[in-house]
This record gives C-alpha cells, structure tokens and sequence, in this order.
C-alpha cells in the first residue's frame, strides 16, 4: 500500500487548524493567559481520558478520542507559542497573526516528522494506536518534570521538541484511525 504520509499529515492538520481558528474566532486568545505547566496538564487530561476510553470502551460525555487527540495537537501548539511568546506580548491577538504562527509551529513539527518517518521507516503505522497514547503520556510526564526542574535538562531535548514529538504522534493516531 502507498502511503503519502505529507498530505494525510496537512488533512489532518487542516481540520485541527479549521477548529483553532474557529475558537480563536469565538475567545479570542486567551490561552494566553494559561503558563507551560497548565498546558502541559491539559494535555495530561486529554490522553488519560483517552487512554480510559481505549481501556473501558465507552464514552458517557459523547466526544469521542479523534476529538481529544485534535485537542492534544491544538494544544501542542499553544505550548509551543507560550514558549515562543514573552509575557509582555499582548494577550489578545488577531487571527491572521495567530494563523500565521500556527502554520509556523506545525511546519516546523512537519519537517521533523518527516526527517525521523525516514529515519524510522515510518514504524508508527505498525504501531498501535494505544501505544501512540503511552508514548503522549510519557512525553507528558518528561515534560512535567523538565518544568519542575526550570526547564534546564542535562542531555534532553527541552520542552518545546517534546510538544512537537506529542503532536506528531497525535496525528499519526488521527491517521490511523481515519485509516480504519
């Protein structure tokens, strides 16, 4: 089977793009507001929930895990825009500014997955798609303690290419799951 793992990677991306500027629309930006650790456990939040719903099977809120992992990847760039942002830019933004930098941020995660899907010979698509929610939970949890340790790390990658591998794999789990 050929895969052009480029253009499943932009369809994706589309519809989390379409659902951030929509909400950028209807709030504004104030994600702003929210610090790295916060983000950081909103992520935590949406791949535990999603990771009970592999586990139980059954949703009683009704949004199912496309949803949450379309949060994960909307969040991962929140993250890394909060990295980028200093506190005294303004709060509020316009779209076309916030659109810009979203393209930026994914383009960026883009070219990295790329540049390991050939290293790796594209192994995520033998991967379960629960395995891929260990691995945004365990990227959470590095993420979690380089926080606490004030972001300095003694031969890690930092936060923000942690957020990049966590988008990453969320849109590998949409994929696959688009796939099925």
């Amino acid at each position: 089977m050929a895969t052009n793992t480029a253009q499943e990677f932009d369809s994706v991306i589309a519809i989390c793009k379409s659902l951030f500027l929509k909400k950028t629309k209807d709030y504004g930006t104030a994600w702003r507001i929210l610090r790295s650790s916060s983000i950081t456990d909103q992520i935590f939040i949406k791949a535990q929930r999603i990771r009970t719903l592999e586990e139980k099977k059954v949703s009683k809120v009704g949004e199912d895990i496309s949803s949450e992992y379309i949060g994960i990847i909307n969040y991962c760039v929140i993250g890394m825009l909060q990295l980028e942002l200093k506190s005294d830019d303004p709060y509020e933004m316009e779209v076309d500014q916030v659109e810009a930098l979203f393209d930026e941020k994914v383009n960026l995660t883009k070219e990295l997955m790329m540049a390991k899907n050939h290293d790796y010979g594209e192994a995520w698509r033998d991967m379960r798609t629960s395995s891929l929610t260990d691995l945004i939970l365990m990227k959470i949890l590095r993420v979690k303690q380089i926080e606490d340790n004030f972001g300095k790390t003694l031969a890690s990658e930092g936060i923000d290419a942690n957020y990049q591998d966590m988008l990453n794999y969320a849109v590998f789990a949409l994929i696959k799951l688009k796939l099925k």
